[in-house]
């Protein structure tokens, strides 16, 4: 049988088909090279398949893109006589939009919910971050129109590094970015490699590059490695579950007062 998908990460032509009934919800994850944006993913898909992401208010449904997020976590599982390793760098390349894994969730009133992930090479960011118009941050400005989610990455182990000063100066330049773009739609403060230890200090200026879009915007902190007490997943699932209860804006259409029973007619006869 001849399927609309091939089940690898689909691109922007292939949209359309999941966009067909209700829109999904596009979540994007903004963050320099090397930053832990596919680890994320490819958590998220382990934790998912363990059936340890989500509660019994939102099971998982379906995917079109299982190969894709296959290709992504396959390096974090173990195998014989191999550790497991962090997913290899997301090529840059040419491409105008990055690749998009699917989700979808079943809601308690028995509707579903479709998200989109996108997957997308640090480097389109840090291009966009200096110049809005490269030529080459294409893809970054095609996450800035469809982004419902934004999650904006702050590498806790460049932060600690001896590089500290240039990572501390690309955040703020990519969160001034980012927050300018999201315009008023979901953003939070995510930190990657929640093991690594930074300096007070440090962290404040990190929490003062966001604070313009917003005084309450949420902070999630993520560590593939268990804090003490803390269970490695725990901050994964706390995240995925406020990307999960994203809701659309609705439409408040004005009130009219009808003048006649006909509904094509609602507004009026010219």
């Amino acid at each position: 049988m001849l399927l609309p998908w091939n089940g690898l990460a689909m691109g922007e032509s292939d949209l359309n088909f999941v966009s067909g009934k209700v829109k999904p919800i596009t979540v994007c994850i903004v963050g320099p090279e090397s930053s832990g944006k596919t680890t994320i993913l490819g958590v998220f898909y382990l934790l998912l398949g363990r059936g340890a992401l989500t509660t019994n208010a939102n099971p998982f449904s379906n995917s079109y893109t299982l190969a894709g997020w296959e290709a992504v976590a396959t390096c974090l599982r173990w195998k014989p006589g191999q550790p497991p390793r962090f997913p290899p760098h997301t090529p840059s390349g040419a491409a105008r939009a990055p690749g998009m894994l699917h989700l979808g969730f079943r809601r308690e009133d028995g509707s579903l919910r479709d998200l989109l992930f996108a997957d997308a090479p640090g480097e389109w960011f840090q291009k966009w971050a200096i110049n809005e118009q490269a030529p080459d941050a294409e893809g970054a400005r095609w996450i800035a129109r469809h982004a419902d989610v934004t999650l904006l990455i702050a590498d806790r182990q460049a932060l600690a590094s001896s590089k500290m000063g240039t990572a501390r100066n690309d955040f703020q330049l990519l969160a001034q970015r980012a927050v300018a773009e999201a315009r008023g739609r979901r953003l939070a403060l995510v930190w990657t490699k929640g093991d690594v230890d930074v300096a007070p200090a440090m962290e404040t200026q990190i929490r003062k590059a966001v604070a313009s879009v917003s005084s309450s915007v949420p902070e999630f902190t993520v560590s593939v490695y268990s804090r003490g007490e803390v269970d490695a997943a725990h901050g994964f699932r706390e995240l995925f579950a406020w990307i999960l209860c994203t809701k659309r804006a609705v439409v408040d259409l004005p009130t009219t007062e009808a003048s006649a029973h006909d509904p094509l007619f609602r507004f009026g006869r010219r």
